[in-house]
């Protein structure tokens, strides 16, 4: 049995580095928006509807996963601590960075804001995962669905979910570029080489998936 003071300090721990992930992750947003090169599918989804609606785009971030968490329930998902903070701090952040950054304008710059962004990502979701609070809105539909239909690959159910949101939020108005590729090729890797540096360590839990 683990002595109480290693159990609250890891406790504290996996709190921080859940919120210190999930605004970074926030932060990740706004810089690719920011390079305006490209964003991963689902923010190409949440920009087109930002651009139609006029709502900022961390309001959309948050407003679309209240329905994405509902589609929960069919799934027989439950939602972690992790899941709710998810739904909530990521928006916030990201429109907070974006109002704080400048914008990128020199080719240069937008490049800086890409690269960084797509990094920062990585350290984001790790840190997010690592924490083991449960997973965000977007990644629990995908894994519900797995579960709930054996015979689906993770992979398969991802992509599907991804290119269907991706050319949504094309028609819509979203940003589709180099970034998108960019991001999709490097977020795999990157996420390898951060989670096992930011995993919390536990005598028989195991991460769960991130936003």
């Amino acid at each position: 049995m683990q002595p109480s003071g290693n159990r609250d300090r890891r406790l504290t721990r996996r709190t921080v580095q859940l919120f210190a992930g999930l605004v970074l992750y926030g932060v990740s947003m706004a810089f690719m928006v920011e390079s305006a090169l490209g964003l991963n599918p689902w923010d190409v989804f949440h920009q087109g509807l930002s651009e139609v609606t006029g709502v900022s785009l961390g309001w959309v971030v948050i407003l679309v996963g209240v329905p994405v968490l509902l589609l929960w329930i069919p799934l027989r998902q439950r939602p972690g601590f992790g899941t709710i903070a998810n739904l909530v701090v990521v928006g916030f952040a990201v429109d907070g960075a974006l109002a704080a950054l400048p914008a990128g304008g020199t080719m240069p710059a937008r490049v800086g804001y890409l690269v960084g962004g797509i990094l920062l990502n990585g350290l984001a979701t790790g840190l997010y995962i690592g924490s083991r609070f449960g997973p965000g809105p977007r990644d629990g539909l995908m894994t519900g669905l797995v579960g709930r239909f054996p015979r689906l690959s993770i992979r398969l159910v991802r992509t599907t979910i991804e290119v269907l949101i991706l050319g949504v939020g094309f028609l819509l108005g979203g940003t589709v570029g180099i970034g998108t590729i960019a991001y999709a090729l490097a977020i795999g890797p990157l996420v390898q080489l951060f989670l096992p540096l930011c995993t919390v360590p536990s005598g028989a839990a195991r991460p769960a998936l991130a936003h």
